[in-house]
């Protein structure tokens, strides 16, 4: 064989090899290119599930502590009539006890500022729920009457507006710099809840 052929057998080999190794090198890029964008798609997915569960601990959470108030400004009439108070009773238990597990999840999954704002809410709440017991079952401290359970009932819808502000801003729906989310211009005058 000689140095011509020799070279010319060289080149060939190098320009298959070269050519085995470029589809090599271009299918591991793609599979990198593959991975990473799957990478992405999760790290996206879990970023929306995270927010997705987020927002309905939010929605369970403003939920049960609506329909806490709700109960105990239903209990706080009760005093005053002449009916079977049981019933009222029974909705107001029920909404507490709901609105004490929504709570639990809440404690697990909400950001500090969020909790801080839940945590108060929901320690006045029992103590509201206190007041108008002790009320009910006539053995009221100092300072337990219906005007004051009314009062920290107004409060409280007061501090649950405050706590869903702040919920709405921690998903992106409100801006507190701006003070306007997307929604408040279609609100009732007076800015009901």
């Amino acid at each position: 064989m000689d140095v011509g052929s020799a070279t010319t057998l060289l080149a060939a080999a190098v320009g298959v090899v070269g050519t085995l190794l470029s589809a090599l090198l271009t299918q591991r890029a793609a599979d990198r290119g593959r991975q990473r964008e799957q990478e992405r798609a999760e790290r996206t997915w879990e970023r929306r599930s995270g927010t997705q569960e987020l927002r309905s601990c939010y929605v369970a959470f403003n939920t049960a502590t609506r329909r806490y108030l709700a109960a105990l400004t239903d209990q706080l009439h009760a005093l005053g009539r002449d009916e079977d108070p049981r019933p009222v009773r029974q909705r107001l238990t029920e909404a507490r006890d709901r609105h004490r597990e929504v709570y639990a999840e809440a404690q697990l999954r909400v950001p500090e500022r969020v909790l801080e704002l839940t945590g108060a809410l929901s320690r006045e709440l029992g103590a509201v729920y206190g007041m108008l017991r002790r009320l009910d079952d006539g053995v009221p401290r100092a300072g337990d009457c219906a005007a004051a359970a009314q009062e920290r009932i107004d409060a409280l819808w007061r501090g649950l507006r405050e706590a869903r502000r702040e919920m709405r801003t921690d998903l992106g729906v409100f801006r507190s710099s701006g003070g306007e989310s997307a929604g408040s211009r279609h609100r009732t005058p007076g800015g009901s809840a």
